[in-house]
């Protein structure tokens, strides 16, 4: 069982998205507010606890009326949904595995997991950081909305690729 605890090191992180527009380009984003709870029996995080919690209205994708658009009952329902949640059940062999919850489904997923060290900061505080990328098709949880395009396609890929760049403070 897991027994040392991280902090997240939030000025140190983040976490962003893109999806294909029109077929044609990339609309990226990322959301300003999100908790992560790390828990490692040692410095490998072999058997690490980790827990996510995304603040789904702190979506910023620098476009206040797609923005709206995003928060609503068509896409996130912030009102109902806050948050978006994921739960690591291994971190193993390049990859994390858990489940993650958008709106009220919940699907096992696989990311790519890079470990990218540990180090002392200036301060003498031990940081460990993560990369963590992936893919997930968005239909998978309930975010169906889009509009055909009059020359064929749609307006909003169901892939939506994602990265976070993750750096953690160990507790003392």
């Amino acid at each position: 069982m897991a027994q040392g605890k991280w902090e997240l090191d939030a000025a140190h992180s983040e976490i962003e998205f893109k999806v294909k527009h029109m077929m044609i380009t990339n609309v990226k984003g990322n959301f300003n507010s999100f908790k992560i709870d790390l828990d490692a029996e040692d410095d490998t995080f072999e058997n690490a606890l980790a827990k996510v919690s995304i603040d789904t209205a702190s979506i910023n994708t620098r476009n206040e009326q797609r923005d709206g658009h995003l928060k609503s009952a068509d896409f996130f329902d912030v009102e109902k949904y806050p948050a978006i949640t994921f739960e690591a059940t291994s971190l193993e062999n390049d990859q994390i595995k858990g489940n993650l919850t958008i709106r009220d489904v919940t699907k096992a997923v696989v990311f790519d997991l890079e470990f990218a060290g540990i180090q002392k900061d200036p301060w003498g505080n031990t940081k460990a950081g993560f990369i963590v990328e992936g893919k997930i098709k968005r239909s998978d949880f309930g975010l169906n909305w889009n509009a055909a395009l009059e020359t064929g396609g749609v307006m909003v890929s169901d892939d939506v690729k994602f990265s976070a760049d993750i750096q953690f403070i160990k507790a003392k």
